[in-house]
């Protein structure tokens, strides 16, 4: 690795931890720190905005970081994390959710506009469904109002970043307990990569 590089931190949402951290051993960058928050904020986008500008604010107070990533979409909170990532001075990834960035940004909206009646997996949520979405939206408490949340539904998309057996199995159950059809989509890391790699050698994200 060459030593022009910039000192970059990347503030991530923990649901695509794992996935920013496969790009940076990928490229071997050591110039790139990864710091997380919370996947749990997915269930709570109210909250995201402002809990990554504390690590904004942090990240500030250290310095000696020339270039800062926010590697979220907009992930629900209705253009606050455009505000707050503006107010910083950095950038975030392109597109709403990370489902976008997984997919291809023109592409998900293509899937969207298709047909917006669409529940949406990535390898992250299929490891953590029964958390997320049975437990998280309390059906395993009361399974009655399943109907409820996902009732207009008519399938479910898992994006999948790697060609994992168990993750496609999760994918299938989960598509079952729904009670819709499952279409599987091999992406990869789509645009989160290339927009990763442009942040570490100190170009635009867009």
């Amino acid at each position: 690795m060459t030593t022009d590089r910039p000192r970059v931190l990347v503030i991530a949402c923990g649901a695509i931890a794992r996935e920013v951290l496969a790009v940076i051993r990928l490229n071997g960058w050591s110039n790139v720190t990864l710091r997380c928050l919370p996947g749990q904020l997915h269930n709570t986008p109210q909250w995201i905005a402002g809990r990554v500008e504390e690590k904004l604010q942090e990240a500030e107070a250290e310095g000696g970081w020339e270039r800062v990533l926010v590697a979220y979409g907009d992930c629900g909170t209705g253009g606050t994390l455009d505000r707050v990532v503006a107010a910083h001075g950095v950038r975030r990834l392109p597109g709403d959710h990370c489902y976008a960035f997984f997919a291809g940004v023109d592409d998900w909206l293509a899937m969207h506009e298709a047909e917006p009646r669409t529940f949406y997996l990535t390898d992250f949520l299929c490891r953590h469904f029964d958390t997320f979405v049975i437990k998280g939206l309390r059906l395993d408490e009361h399974p009655e109002l399943l109907p409820a949340y996902f009732g207009n539904y008519v399938r479910v998309v898992y994006l999948a970043q790697t060609d994992t057996p168990e993750l496609a199995r999760k994918a299938r159950d989960a598509a079952a307990y729904l009670g819709l059809s499952l279409e599987v989509r091999r992406t990869g890391y789509c645009d989160l990569r290339p927009a990763l790699e442009r942040e570490a050698a100190g170009g635009e994200v867009r």
